[in-house]
């Protein structure tokens, strides 16, 4: 729930590999830039993904708005965020919904001591009309939402190296063969490290962690890496 300091910029990156022998890949790019302090900050993500069998290409991308609220001194902080959904991604392809859409964010930070940090956060994702399988000659277009909810502990916050245990719960909506919308509840527990590596100005954040999927009965495992670069663009003073 911490928004870029004045004239600092990050790119985040983050690839996973998923499914059947982790055969599906997931690239996305974020850009996190502040506007006119840091009490505002402007985002977009770009993803990319190469189902199994399949050519890479664009999924929908997000455009983000996020408010600083807290931070500073205070052990809390708070970070509302509004995404406008592109609908860049193919829907034959499976890479994207077809539809423009809202999605709305609450990351909540806090620090439980000196050494650990908890992150909370919830939100929602609205597609007005988002695209079915294609069936009898055309596609079902329906409204489509998905909620989530999440946690996670980060210790020690004081070292360059810090474990990380992350929980999230998803319900999401999808249109089926009949072209009515139904819902997958998903549990996912996230154990991972990261790292701050210094370069003068310029911090790299790699990091690493094993995502455990419990849905529809079953439990699968996928492989998530993140890597950031932060450096100023620009002389605050």
């Amino acid at each position: 729930a911490y928004n870029q300091e004045p004239g600092v910029v990050q790119h985040i990156s983050t690839f996973a590999a998923s499914g059947a022998a982790h055969r599906d890949l997931f690239y996305s790019l974020t850009q996190e830039w502040p506007f006119h302090g840091q009490r505002h900050q402007l985002s977009y993500t770009v993803p990319v993904s190469r189902l199994d069998g399949q050519s890479a290409g664009f999924g929908d991308m997000l455009l983000n708005y996020r408010l600083q609220l807290g931070a500073g001194e205070r052990r809390w902080a708070l970070a509302p965020r509004l995404s406008a959904i592109l609908p860049t991604g193919s829907v034959s392809r499976g890479l994207g919904d077809g539809s423009p859409g809202l999605q709305g964010n609450l990351p909540f930070s806090y620090h439980l001591t000196g050494q650990v940090v908890t992150h909370l956060n919830a939100g929602g994702t609205i597609l007005p009309w988002a695209q079915g399988p294609f069936v009898g000659g055309g596609r079902p277009k329906r409204t489509v939402t998905s909620v989530f909810a999440g946690s996670s502990l980060i210790a020690p916050v004081t070292l360059p190296v810090q474990l990380m245990f992350e929980t999230l719960v998803t319900s999401d909506g999808a249109i089926g063969a009949s072209g009515d919308v139904g819902h997958t509840t998903s549990w996912i527990l996230n154990p991972g490290v990261r790292a701050a590596l210094n370069f003068g100005s310029l911090q790299v954040v790699p990091g690493f962690s094993v995502p455990f999927t419990r849905s529809q009965g079953e439990t699968a495992h996928d492989y998530f890496f993140y890597l950031s670069f932060e450096h100023p663009f620009m002389a605050t003073r």
